[in-house]
């Protein structure tokens, strides 16, 4: 197992391996797009975007299972997805990404919802978003296996939101499935009823890339940001992958879970580094 002493051996250890792949699969958790900016757990900055929630003393954006009334979840949905998916600005942090991988041929898989790599450069066809997307709602039943763009939707939810108490003003404007009128969800993966049929095609283009490679190719697995709230959609599969893949490498960035394998051996290099931090150092 490759171990750098510090930071610019890091960044020269992955140059390296990254200028011997043919090859690229970006696999991403919560800790790129917390490092690129959009950190969950930031109580400033929920402060900042949802004052009346904070006064009712919530601290963070992880408000699944909290009850709150419709008006007010509502608000909070808004607000958050507006400032997470539907941003126009480029992401420093992912542009960084998408110049490093250049033109190799390359895949993404990510946890994470946002779209932020589509947003900043990526292939929206070479992107596998198992969980989801902030974009689309579903219905919560669901009566149909379909998804539409959330935007509308909530575009009308903050016009009638009211900063100061935190709740949706006009009780038309909260969203209700457009089929049967039941209640909608962002387009989440967070129990059975998620609808997946938009994500998982994009699944079997990936297994198709990893599975036709031509046997002299060269493959890095370079994962970031993924720890071990759900280590079943990134963190394992990316070791499998690399374990049943002759030649391929795994670069695992993540400043408190940096752990590989033992039985990856020497091919598998972790970085206890934040990725805001160690694409600085390989492009200076």
């Amino acid at each position: 197992m490759a171990s750098p002493a510090g930071l610019p051996a890091a960044a020269e250890t992955l140059r390296s391996w990254l200028g011997a792949a043919d090859r690229v699969l970006v696999a991403a958790g919560a800790g790129l797009s917390a490092a690129a900016g959009y950190d969950y757990g930031d109580t400033e900055r929920f402060r900042e975007l949802l004052p009346a929630l904070y006064g009712l003393g919530l601290r963070s954006r992880y408000l699944l299972g909290v009850p709150l009334p419709p008006d007010m979840m509502w608000g909070y949905w808004a607000v958050h997805i507006d400032d997470i998916r539907h941003g126009s600005a480029p992401n420093p942090l992912y542009r960084r990404l998408r110049s490093l991988v250049g033109d190799r041929d390359h895949w993404v898989m990510t946890s994470n919802v946002d779209a932020l790599f589509a947003r900043n450069g990526f292939a929206p066809d070479r992107i596998f978003a198992p969980q989801g997307d902030y974009g689309r709602l579903q219905c919560t039943v669901p009566c149909v296996q379909e998804t539409w763009a959330a935007k509308p939707f909530l575009d009308r939810v903050l016009a009638a939101y009211d900063r100061k108490t935190g709740r949706v003003t006009d009780p038309a404007a909260l969203p209700v499935c457009p089929n049967c009128g039941a209640d909608v969800f962002p387009n989440v993966r967070v129990g059975p009823e998620f609808v997946d049929g938009a994500h998982m095609p994009a699944g079997d283009r990936l297994n198709r890339w990893l599975g036709d490679a031509p046997d002299t190719a060269r493959l890095l697995v370079l994962e970031i940001g993924a720890g071990f709230n759900t280590p079943g959609v990134i963190r394992w599969p990316m070791e499998n992958v690399v374990r049943h893949t002759p030649g391929a490498r795994l670069v695992r960035v993540n400043p408190d879970h940096p752990e590989v394998p033992a039985d990856l051996g020497d091919r598998a290099l972790p970085l206890p580094f934040t990725a805001d931090r160690l694409l600085a150092a390989l492009t200076t």
